[in-house]
């Protein structure tokens, strides 16, 4: 039977603007080569699963365990709200 269930803890996440801070502080590295082909930056960040495609404007989230993770701009507004007000 198939049965709803919603997240019980709240994440941390900051929206990636392609800083170099920004790189530094989460490992993200840029691919040069890629973007040549694409036109437009194309970035990595490291994840527990290995490397995953940030774009700018996505969002890195950081879970209960120090992870990160990229989420894409109209994916996090439709899954997450903001609690910390």
């Amino acid at each position: 039977m198939l049965h709803e269930y919603k997240k019980k803890t709240t994440i941390k996440a900051e929206q990636f603007n392609g800083s170099i801070e920004m790189m530094q502080e989460y490992g993200i590295k840029a691919d040069p080569e890629a973007a040549y082909f694409a036109g437009f930056p194309l970035y990595t960040i490291p994840t527990k699963e290995g490397k995953m495609t940030i774009h700018e404007g996505d969002w890195i989230a950081t879970g209960i365990d120090g992870e990160h993770w990229a989420i894409a701009d109209d994916i996090f507004h439709r899954t997450y709200e903001r609690c910390d007000y």
